[in-house]
């Protein structure tokens, strides 16, 4: 018998790791996690970050040398986090030459900070480029209004991108857009369009935790009867609108002159209500082509007792759409929910920044 984690990889989904630390890294785990659960990519952002570098002592040494190069509180975040990024990236090479380029991948955020701010975000997405030196990262970029552009100039400019923070289907097809114009500017300027390669994280268990707070407060036996189904509804919709763009001749085009789809991920997958299946947001959107990141918890979940069924997106649009009627009818305006998630998701990894930024502060001066 193979385990579910190899079954959900036979099945098409690619397992990512939503964590990274030196500790991670120097131990040998991640590379045990590739042999074992069959993890294919790892994926970071500030509050993963800020967590490693304050419950760890592995990046003393480290810190003891940028702090003695004089380096300023961002110069050391970016130094220590590109150095992790890049270690992760060459332990995942060989997964990477083996899934002709396709998974493993290793994704770094921009400061959040830059996340309404197009120019100083595509500056600092070339600059991590070119700071991690290596073909198979991926650089984070949020879905916000202002990211759209800086995710169209960073993939003409030749840059592999995650982009992050994706909660509704309109911002999800705006998203598309932007890589494909991105991919338009690339070819236009002679890049190989092969050797691109995009996902988009869609979030997954934040849905149900802001529709589920307004559903109960509505209070009816019908909103009621809805909680905890908004999350992969959105997601299976975002995979049918995925099937329709990416079917359209403007793709197609692309694609055939060597282009790569932008792949859906699943984020946010880790499960927030204790009532909920540990599993709920890998097992219920299993699909070929798709990436599901996971935290630690939740992948040793799925590799202890998930039950991979086969396809659980495809074949259930329609019932995903009544999800969605029926949601309406209760009173839930979701084209809201939307929009507190994408600030607060924003407002979170800023928190997690400057929490990291202090955290990096503290320790370049004790070591001085």
């Amino acid at each position: 018998m193979t385990s579910p984690t190899a079954q959900l990889a036979d099945a098409g989904v690619s397992i990512w790791l939503d964590d990274l630390s030196r500790d991670r890294i120097s131990s040998g785990n991640l590379a045990e996690l590739i042999t074992s659960r069959s993890v294919t990519g790892v994926t970071t952002n500030p509050t993963i970050f800020a967590g490693a570098l304050s419950n760890g002592e592995s990046y003393a040494t480290r810190v003891g040398e940028l702090a003695a190069g004089g380096a300023s509180t961002d110069e050391a975040i970016f130094a220590i986090t590109t150095d992790d990024v890049r270690d992760a990236c060459d332990i995942l090479r060989p997964v990477y030459d083996a899934t002709g380029t396709v998974d493993g991948r290793v994704s770094i955020e921009v400061s959040p900070d830059l996340a309404h701010d197009t120019e100083a975000t595509i500056a600092q997405a070339k600059d991590l480029w070119s700071r991690v030196d290596r073909e198979n990262a991926l650089i984070k970029i949020p879905a916000t209004q202002a990211g759209l552009a800086a995710i169209t100039e960073t993939i003409g400019a030749g840059i592999s991108v995650n982009v992050t923070l994706i909660f509704s289907l309109e911002r999800y097809a705006d998203v598309i857009d932007a890589y494909l114009a991105g991919l338009e500017k690339a070819k236009a300027a002679g890049i190989d369009l092969s050797t691109l390669h995009s996902v988009a994280s869609f979030f997954v268990s934040r849905v149900d935790t802001e529709v589920d707070k307004r559903l109960t407060a509505i209070g009816t036996d019908e909103a009621l009867a809805l909680r905890s189904k908004a999350g992969i509804a959105n997601a299976r919709l975002a995979f049918e609108l995925f099937e329709k763009k990416f079917g359209e001749q403007r793709a197609a085009d692309l694609v055939a002159a060597g282009a790569n789809p932008q792949r859906p991920l699943w984020a946010s997958t880790g499960v927030k209500d204790p009532s909920l299946p540990d599993t709920l947001y890998v097992t219920e959107l299993v699909t070929k082509g798709t990436v599901n990141t996971m935290p630690e918890k939740t992948l040793e979940a799925t590799h202890d007792h998930a039950e991979i069924a086969g396809d659980t997106v495809t074949s259930s649009y329609t019932d995903a759409h009544g999800v969605f009627d029926a949601l309406a009818n209760a009173g839930v305006d979701f084209a809201d929910v939307t929009q507190v998630l994408e600030d607060e998701g924003v407002e979170k990894f800023i928190g997690s920044w400057h929490d990291l930024q202090q955290t990096v502060r503290n320790a370049l001066e004790a070591a001085k």
